[in-house]
């Protein structure tokens, strides 16, 4: 990529300041697919006043001409989306299909609802003795993760663009050729420069400087929960408002008499997708007593069913996962399983045919899971399902909740049944037999999953500050 080496800071693409660089690994090969500069902290200084130089002006455009902005970007990533799709899946080695079907449409389809939603969105409303106004809270530190690279980036950048604040942008450095893209895109737009800031780098240096930057009033951080706990703590310190979009270990409940060959098959699948790397994946199944038996069957023919290839190959398969560190992490944590006594019902460590170099897993399915088991309380990131049986619904319940984690759950059975479990599971998204999320609805968890809200106009709320005006 033309700009892999540079900065976009001020409207402009700039030189770093550091010479230092990282080298960003395919993980379908194990090659070097492009080096990438690393941002010091005097590069992060730079980002931030840029955007602190742009906000006093920025702050007060008004919501129509944020909205023209928006469509300006929205019609520049439909032009260019083949080309998103195509970064994505090289970046992190999802199938072309389902980087171009899946990844690249959640870029658009955030545009699509920011938009709808500042169309719609009341930043003033009266109370007794005046009014409530909603202001842009400042300069926003937006640091994004590498399993939904461009998901997690147009669903920070749109709602902070949408309210009126200026920002640095700090995307994965294992990922950052969709980054390195949407900045092009956003070069593309005429925004006022410094507005949109974009560094690459790691979190030790680049991430740690921009969290801890004085001029930096809000930071939003999609990842793993130890490094959330650790922004937190820093935004405790200074102030600042913090938003964490964190891990999760999602139950996927079949509720007695559900069609189990339907639902124990797609849910293996849904857990398999994008080779298990997504945060609210459902990894823990829980299967009544009576059906257990049955559904490992299913599971391990459906496990059976999922090809592995390569990213570049049409047709639904998974690829590797993201990079070696993950690999091993997936790898060490099968192994957990083994040790454990969770009994292999499909994959494990042996990697796929003819796929000898490169990050790949093979789906993997254990039963005979007790909920204390790692497998069933670490976040694993892979493709990498555990089957936990239980006795009632009480049990299933109980089953389900006792996790640190609070993100996301699946119930599939009787629609009335379903919809009675899904009020008694602690997470913040609940989908009831297979039902999609809506690009409007709220995305975020419970506990340890993080805190805030986004998506839609839900993702509008942590970028705003609220003053009242009384009129005497």
């Amino acid at each position: 990529m033309t700009n892999a080496k540079r900065f976009y800071i001020a409207g402009k693409w700039q030189t770093p300041d550091s010479g230092a660089e990282i080298e960003v690994d395919n993980p379908a090969d194990e090659s070097v697919l492009t080096t990438i500069a690393a941002a010091s902290a005097q590069d992060v200084d730079r980002a931030v006043a840029a955007a602190k130089a742009a906000f006093g002006e920025f702050s007060q455009t008004t919501f129509e001409q944020r909205e023209r902005w928006l469509v300006k970007l929205l019609d520049a990533y439909n032009r260019r989306y083949a080309d998103m799709a195509r970064a994505i899946s090289q970046e992190m080695g999802a199938p072309i299909d389902f980087a171009s079907a899946a990844q690249a449409r959640t870029g658009q389809g955030h545009l699509e609802a920011g938009i709808k939603a500042l169309r719609e969105f009341s930043f003033e409303h009266d109370v007794a003795g005046g009014s409530v106004v909603r202001e842009p809270i400042g300069v926003c530190a937006l640091i994004t993760p590498w399993n939904w690279p461009i998901n997690q980036i147009a669903c920070k950048v749109v709602p902070a663009l949408a309210t009126g604040c200026t920002m640095v942008l700090k995307p994965s450095e294992i990922a950052p050729l969709s980054a390195l893209l949407w900045a092009e895109l956003i070069d593309e737009i005429d925004l006022p420069p410094g507005v949109f800031n974009m560094i690459t780098g790691d979190g030790a240096t680049a991430g740690a400087a921009l969290v801890r930057h004085p001029d930096i009033d809000m930071i939003s951080f999609t990842g793993s929960t130890r490094a959330g706990t650790a922004i937190g703590a820093v935004g405790a310190q200074m102030v600042k408002r913090v938003t964490l979009e964190l891990g999760g270990k999602s139950p996927n409940i079949i509720l007695p008499g559900a069609d189990l060959r339907r639902a124990v098959a797609s849910g293996v699948r849904h857990c398999m997708a994008n080779s298990g790397q997504s945060c609210n994946a459902p990894t823990r199944m829980l299967v009544p007593e009576s059906d257990y038996a049955e559904a490992i069957d299913i599971a391990r023919q459906a496990a059976s069913d999922i090809r592995v290839g390569l990213p570049e190959q049409r047709g639904a398969h998974i690829g590797p996962v993201s990079s070696r560190v993950q690999f091993e992490k997936v790898r060490a944590l099968i192994q957990a399983g083994i040790d454990e006594g969770a009994t292999l019902v499909a994959g494990g460590l042996e990697l796929p045919p003819g796929l000898e170099r490169g990050y790949y897993v093979k789906p993997t399915v254990f039963a005979n899971v007790d909920n204390n088991m790692r497998i069933a309380r670490e976040e694993i990131f892979g493709p990498v399902l555990s089957m936990i049986p239980y006795r009632n619904l009480d049990d299933a319940i109980s089953i389900a909740n006792d996790t640190p984690y609070g993100l996301a759950a699946y119930v599939q059975g009787d629609p009335e049944l379903a919809r009675s479990v899904a009020g008694e599971l602690r997470v913040g998204m609940v989908s009831l037999n297979g039902a999609d999320q809506s690009f409007e609805a709220p995305f975020g968890g419970y506990k340890q999953s993080g805190n805030g809200r986004e998506w839609g106009a839900y993702g509008f709320e942590d970028f705003l500050e609220t003053k009242v005006i009384n009129a005497g």
